[in-house]
């Protein structure tokens, strides 16, 4: 489920195999991928023309070239990887950008997202719906945003009109770590709740991107909300699994008990 970790992976390889190289080719395996733009029309656009540096906000991947910009959103099954020409194809590569050193391919399992091409009044739109990047959003910021919402904690971190880039392990981390329940009203939050919250925000944030995902160590949440009995890795007590704000939840009931 690639979360803004992920993509900020994403966007590192797309600078170190991508930025300042020329377009040769585009193979567009599964149009099932592209939103707004034929095959035809994203080849035409984009052969010729060199990558610049990427950029992410969220969970969208920008690269623009000299002329149109290229979007991705990877849903819960995308990637971007690089390989060579030898390289066998994936049963998943859906589009394949043919660079002057080598190929970038864009894989997806699912399809629930994929491939843009815009100009930069569209970008400028589509970033507009967003709310700050939650990797650089300011403590102060992030409390203004989230005192005056109503409805549950889970909810608003997931909200990417509010805050960019969180999903739904990287929430649950949050909460988990902040001890928090995803059921909580914000609006029964006090300040220093707030601030704990952001605390433990960037923490995740910051050893997530490290390695380019949420990773599933077993002193984190995320590395036991897959085993068949869960336990927390805090205090061992069994860990509880429902469905909050139409996610599927994991939290402590003994680390995370329902006070608010």
């Amino acid at each position: 489920m690639p979360e803004l970790p992920d993509v900020e992976g994403f966007r590192r390889v797309l600078a170190a195999h991508g930025q300042g190289r020329r377009i040769a080719d585009v193979e567009v395996a599964d149009p099932g991928v592209l939103h707004g733009v034929s095959a035809r029309r994203l080849r035409r656009e984009l052969v010729g023309h060199r990558l610049g540096a990427p950029e992410r906000h969220g969970k969208w991947l920008i690269a623009r070239t000299d002329a149109p910009v290229l979007l991705f959103h990877f849903g819960m099954t995308g990637s971007l990887v690089p390989c060579t020409p030898d390289d066998p194809p994936h049963p998943h590569d859906r589009v394949v950008f043919v660079l002057d050193g080598g190929e970038l391919r864009f894989r997806d399992q699912r399809k629930l997202q994929g491939i843009r091409l815009a100009d930069e009044a569209e970008v400028k739109r589509l970033l507009a719906t967003q709310g700050p990047d939650a990797l650089t959003v300011g403590r102060d910021e992030f409390e203004q945003l989230l005192s005056p919402r109503r409805g549950r904690i889970k909810a608003a971190l997931l909200d990417q009109s509010l805050i960019a880039g969180l999903g739904n392990l990287l929430a649950d981390e949050i909460l988990w770590r902040a001890r928090m329940h995803p059921a909580c009203l914000v609006s029964k939050l006090e300040g220093a709740q707030l601030r704990g919250l952001y605390t433990q925000m960037r923490h995740v944030l910051r050893a997530s991107v490290r390695v380019g995902c949420v990773p599933g160590r077993p002193s984190w949440l995320t590395g036991e909300r897959y085993e068949e009995d869960p336990h927390c890795p805090r205090c061992g007590h069994p860990l509880c699994r429902g469905r909050i704000a139409g996610r599927g939840t994991v939290w402590c009931p003994q680390c995370q008990p329902e006070r608010c």
